[in-house]
Parts: structure tokens; C-alpha cells; sequence
């Protein structure tokens, strides 16, 4: 049964055309439904104006508004502040009501509410719906009734739920195709999708990296990585191995559906074809939903420590700081498996998961900065910057988080880059400087003797930093930095 006669379907982190909660129920319950996308100036502002996530959502949407021009509606674009934009463009459609997925973002919660406050005083209504995730907010629990904060007891009770309770509501696909009818056309004279420089910004290297883009760059994206799912646990450590999935922009911006990969994962798993390692690609993804729960559940770890007691860490302060932070920033700490993890950052937007945890260790353990400082640099760069997995990852390495590493386990960034890049292949690939050394001695130039050095182009100080420290002193100063948790928490 039809309850509105138009509505306005409002995309925002779903840029896709299938399985698309909130444009399946629009389509359901309408009798036309238009479909919009916002260039919030309320994020855009703020932004580098060489920016690949906004290259990528634009090219995204060129290829959303050619499928749905192929289901008879079109994509609507404006580049303005979302929270007065929708409700206008809402009265200029004459709907009764717009649809779109759920956001668990403190900032997106606060501006939905408010769009749906206007919308309300127009006579029309906001409809909001689960789309980014399998599990939301508290529909998983304790037997206690509380929210988890511990990752594997509620990894058990999200396979146990989805298992025993609501695999066919939570997993099934929502048509989109099929109702295809109820799609509106474009309404006449409408703007072209705005080109990078009437948004603001320039062209970056998205194209010389062959990232690919949209719905289309995610399925083949997906279809590559069924192929390696099942060595994933083995080869997902390794940051010169083609291991991961490198879906996770694509899940940031929703031009793939979660219940699609699940899916894929869950089949593995039952076809016996995806080995052990569809099991732990299943575990990553049940990791998103637990990130996205805490920052629904504790909004207050956008600002501070999940846990209260580590705010009161007295972290590196002053020009020094700023000095050590910026070298951080650059790759210029003299340990190659850092330095070439932020190359990698800063000249591609991606980071391997496992150089995330090493850097980002690095930063708060070793030179004793503020992981907040990280955090928001990793926020300005990543691709696939998600605010829940960014800051989860962070908490993680600083101890202060939710299931977070003991305060008291330090990578060595030595023997990660020696277990990680064996053979340096990653190292050479983001320092070519380096690439003359043997993989004995690329992990740690400082120790190489000077004839070695020299033979491979390599001047310490000159083409490659000296080491900002030594591990083993800046550990001993980190337990120390730390004993203020373990007075009060009584941790050991």
C-alpha cells in the first residue's frame, strides 16, 4: 500500500543503486521517488582541496546517476549545506517525505535530527533506516542486557544472533530493480553532477593509482579478492602480499552492500571453499559493526579515552613535539618500515591494516605523542576514513580503547618490519633510496657498516634520517608514561 504520493531518497554513504535499504522502502511505499545527493559544504569546507575521497564519490556518482536514469529516475546534486538544502529541496519537489539510512556519527545524528525537526514542521516526515550494518545500536548484547565492550564475546553473540535468529531478514538483498516504476524522472533543466573544480577542488591521482571507483570498481573489486578469500589469514599481515580485499573505501562510501559481503563470506564458509580465511575476513567485517556500536553507545570517544582513566597520560608537549610529530607525519623517522608505511599514506590514501597498527604505535608508544594527533592526520588522508574504525584503531594502539592492547605491549617496529618484509619489497617499493640494501639490512640502516652503506647509495642523515630514537629507550620511557594508568586502574 502506498502511503505518499513523492518522496525524495537522500544518498549520503550507500552510492549505489541495488540493495539499497532506504531507496527500497521509498519505492515501496511511494507512488514517485527522486533521488539526491548532497555536497555537504558543512564537510567540504573544512576539506584539503586535494582530496581522492572527493574524486572518488564524484565518480561514483556519475556512474549512480546513469543507473538509475537506466531505471527511469536520475540523480539530483547540489553542493551546499546538507541540514537547510534537503528540506528545501524537499518544499521545491513537493514530497511528503525523504528516506535515507542511518548515520551513527555524533555530527550526522545531530544534523538528521534537525533535517527531520524542519521536515516536521512542513508536515513532512524523515524515514531513517539500518543499511552500513548487519548488527546496530543494542540489537546485540550481553545476557546482562548491556552493550559489549570486548570484541570476541560479541563477535559470538553477532554470529549466534544472525545464525539462530534473523539470517533471511538480516542478510537478504532489498530490491531495487523490480520497483522500478516508481522512480521519477529528473525534473527539467536539472545541473549537470558538479565538476571537482565548481566543488572547490583539484584533480588528484586517483586515476594514476587505478583505484577503482563506484559500484562497478567494487564488484570487480570483490570478484578478485573471492579468488584469495580463502588464504586471506595467511597472506593479510604482509604488506607487499596482495592479501587484503581492498574493499574498505569502497564499504566507506557504500558502493558495495555489507549484507553482499557477508553473504559472500558466509558461503565460503558453508561451500568449505573459503579455507580458514573466510572466517577471518567474516571476523573483520563483524569488527566494523562492533566500531560503529561503541561510537553509537559512547559518542564521548570522538573527544577522549574510552576508558577515562588514560586521559590523564601526560604525553609529549611543545616544539619538540611538534618537531617529532611532523617527522612522523613525513616518514622521515629513520625506521623504514614506518617511513614507507607513510609514504604509502601520504602518496596513495591507503594504508595496510597491519602498518596502521605499526605507525600508529609508533606515534603514541615510542615517540610518546597524543594518539588524538594521529588520529586526525589518518582522518585527513585515508581514503577510507570512517570515524568509528579510525578511531577504534587508535584507541587500540594507545591502550585506551575498547578491548585495546595491554599499555605494557609495544611493537618494536624492528622485528615487525623483519616478521612483515622479510625481504623488504615493501620498504623498497615507498623508499627507493634504500633499495640497494640486502634484506638483512634494510630494516634497520643505523646498524649497517659504512663500506655496506656506502656500496648502496645510502648516506644517513643526508638521503635517509638517522633513527629519532632507540626503541628500547623510548619503551622504558613509555612504561613510565603509563604507570599513571597503572596506579589507578591497578592494571599489571
Amino acid at each position: 500500500m502506498l502511503l505518499f504520493d513523492k518522496s525524495l531518497v537522500w544518498f549520503r554513504r550507500d552510492l549505489r543503486s541495488f540493495d539499497h535499504a532506504a531507496l527500497h522502502h521509498a519505492l515501496t511505499l511511494s507512488g514517485q521517488v527522486y533521488c539526491a545527493f548532497i555536497f555537504d559544504r558543512n564537510i567540504l569546507d573544512d576539506l584539503p582541496k586535494y582530496d581522492r575521497r572527493v574524486e572518488f564519490i564524484r565518480a561514483s556518482l556519475l556512474e549512480l546517476d546513469t543507473a538509475l536514469r537506466e531505471l527511469g529516475g536520475g540523480l539530483i546534486v547540489r553542493h551546499v549545506h546538507a541540514e537547510q538544502a534537503i528540506p528545501e529541496l524537499a518544499a521545491e519537489l513537493g514530497v511528503d517525505a525523504v528516506f535515507c539510512n542511518h548515520d551513527y556519527e555524533p555530527q550526522a545524528i545531530a544534523r538528521d535530527a534537525a533535517v527531520a525537526a524542519t521536515l516536521k514542521k512542513a508536515g513532512r516526515e524523515f524515514r531513517s533506516y539500518k543499511d552500513q550494518v548487519i548488527f546496530e545500536k543494542d540489537e546485540v548484547l550481553s545476557l546482562a542486557g548491556k552493550p559489549f565492550s570486548v570484541f570476541t564475546p560479541y563477535k559470538n553473540a553477532w554470529l549466534k544472533k544472525l545464525q539462530t535468529e534473523l539470517a533471511p531478514a538480516e542478510l537478504s538483498a532489498y530490491e531495487v530493480d523490480a520497483l522500478n516504476a516508481h522512480f521519477a524522472p529528473l525534473p527539467p533543466a536539472m545541473p549537470a553532477i558538479p565538476t571537482l573544480g565548481e566543488l572547490g577542488f583539484e584533480k588528484t591521482n586517483l586515476g594514476e593509482l587505478q583505484i577503482p571507483t563506484g559500484m562497478q570498481g567494487g564488484q570487480d573489486l570483490l570478484d578478485d579478492f573471492a579468488e584469495r578469500m580463502r588464504n586471506y589469514d595467511s597472506t593479510r599481515d604482509f604488506p607487499a602480499v596482495k592479501g587484503p580485499s581492498y574493499l574498505s573505501v569502497h564499504l566507506r562510501f557504500g558502493t558495495v552492500s555489507i549484507r553482499g559481503l557477508v553473504r559472500r563470506a558466509l558461503d565460503a564458509i558453508r561451500m568449505g571453499a573459503g579455507g580458514s580465511g573466510a572466517a577471518v575476513w567474516l571476523s573483520e567485517l563483524v569488527w566494523r559493526d562492533f566500531y560503529f556500536m561503541i561510537l553509537y553507545q559512547h559518542p564521548h570517544v570522538c573527544e577522549s579515552a574510552f576508558k577515562p582513566d588514560y586521559d590523564a597520560i601526560v604525553w609529549e608537549s611543545g616544539p619538540h613535539a611538534e618537531e617529532i610529530f611532523r617527522a612522523w607525519c613525513d616518514g622521515r623517522t629513520g625506521y623504514p618500515l614506518v617511513d614507507a608505511a607513510m609514504a604509502q599514506l601520504n602518496q596513495t590514501g591507503y594504508m595496510h591494516n597491519r602498518l596502521r597498527m605499526v605507525t600508529a604505535s609508533f606515534l603514541i608508544k615510542d615517540l610518546g605523542i597524543d594518539w588524538r594527533w594521529g588520529e586526525r592526520y589518518f582522518a585527513e588522508k585515508l581514503n577510507d576514513f570512517d570515524l568509528s574504525a579510525n578511531n577504534g584503531g587508535w584507541q587500540w594502539a594507545s591502550s585506551s580503547g575498547c578491548d585495546a592492547q595491554p599499555y605494557f605491549r609495544i611493537f618494536n617496529p624492528l622485528t615487525q618490519s623483519e616478521k612483515f618484509d622479510p625481504d623488504g619489497k615493501f620498504i623498497r617499493r615507498y623508499l627507493p633510496q634504500l633499495a640497494k640494501l640486502s634484506g638483512k639490512h634494510i630494516h634497520a640502516p643505523w646498524r649497517v657498516p659504512a663500506m655496506e652503506l656506502q656500496k648502496a647509495g645510502v648516506t644517513l642523515g643526508q638521503n635517509y634520517p638517522h633513527p629519532l630514537l632507540q626503541h628500547d629507550e623510548a619503551r622504558a620511557r613509555t612504561l613510565q608514561r603509563y604507570a599513571v594508568v597503572k596506579k589507578v586502574t591497578g592494571d599489571d
